[in-house]
């Protein structure tokens, strides 16, 4: 039996590599430039690697009776680890998802194919290009997992971004982020503030030590008109082998402080994580 190599390819974000699992016969790691994209394991799709991919996937779980099919919006796609994730906990589900990197696309179905049937549709475009012309009121959930490198590009930051979600979603619909920042915060203050002024409830997942400022980390934030259901979500987080805590209304309203909505005009990108903080090898 042969035993599966690295494969290293020039793609439009820099250099994506996929490494197998040593330990997983058909399991891969995705980077570009070093930083870690995505985890698959083609043998078990419900098997999510990375901390943030867990709390999406709780998202998700908590998102309507088990087993239902929804229909999601992936913004970002790297390896397609939460569409497998969504295509194998709930069959049926409609699923689009939107990566604007072309050779990356190309490298994931020539070595990661999605198996046919899986409900899942695949754009090669601009994230907000597409959610912009997107049918309104379309999706249950819409997901954003977009990094140019390490960064959140900036035209995913602003007002104006968040208003096309909403518009996209349906009224009880849910909008979940990963997103990376550390103390003080200014990033993250700024895209609570942006999605408060949007939506009528915000949740932020993650981890104790990302909130107390000693660390650069990953938070999701999650908004929606729907009430959230935190104390679901407090479980499934806290259950974790690194837990998070959901924290939500004036623990928010705290974090937000003077904050401010991002209008296009003065968006930026997230801040660049500092050396090694998500670096491998």
């Amino acid at each position: 039996m042969n035993e599966p190599i690295p494969v290293t390819r020039d793609v439009d974000g820099g250099t994506a590599k996929l490494m197998p699992d040593v330990d997983l016969p058909r399991a891969w790691l995705l980077t570009v430039d070093g930083a870690p994209q995505s985890y698959v394991d083609l043998d078990e799709p419900t098997h999510l690697e990375f901390e943030y991919a867990q709390r999406l996937a709780h998202v998700v779980d908590c998102a309507a009776d088990e087993g239902a099919p929804l229909d999601l919006v992936h913004l970002g796609g790297g390896a397609l680890t939460l569409p497998r994730y969504v295509a194998a906990t709930r069959p049926g589900s409609r699923q689009e998802v939107v990566e604007a990197d072309h050779g990356l696309l190309a490298l994931v179905a020539e070595h990661l194919p999605v198996p046919d049937g899986a409900g899942i549709a695949v754009h090669g475009t601009d994230a907000r290009a597409w959610l912009e012309s997107a049918p309104a009121r379309s999706a249950d959930m819409l997901i954003a997992d977009v990094f140019g490198g390490s960064r959140v590009p900036a035209h995913l930051t602003s007002i104006e971004y968040a208003r096309a979600a909403e518009r996209v979603l349906r009224p009880d619909g849910v909008y979940a982020a990963n997103l990376a920042d550390g103390a003080p915060f200014a990033f993250l203050r700024s895209q609570l503030a942006t999605f408060a002024a949007v939506f009528a409830e915000l949740a932020l997942i993650a981890e104790p030590a990302v909130l107390r400022g000693r660390r650069f980390g990953n938070a999701v934030l999650l908004a929606s008109h729907a009430e959230l259901d935190i104390a679901l979500l407090a479980r499934r987080t806290a259950s974790d082998a690194f837990p998070a805590r959901v924290e939500h209304s004036a623990a928010l309203t705290r974090l937000i402080g003077d904050a401010v909505p991002v209008r296009d005009e003065e968006a930026v990108p997230s801040p660049e994580p500092p050396d090694g903080a998500f670096s491998i090898g």
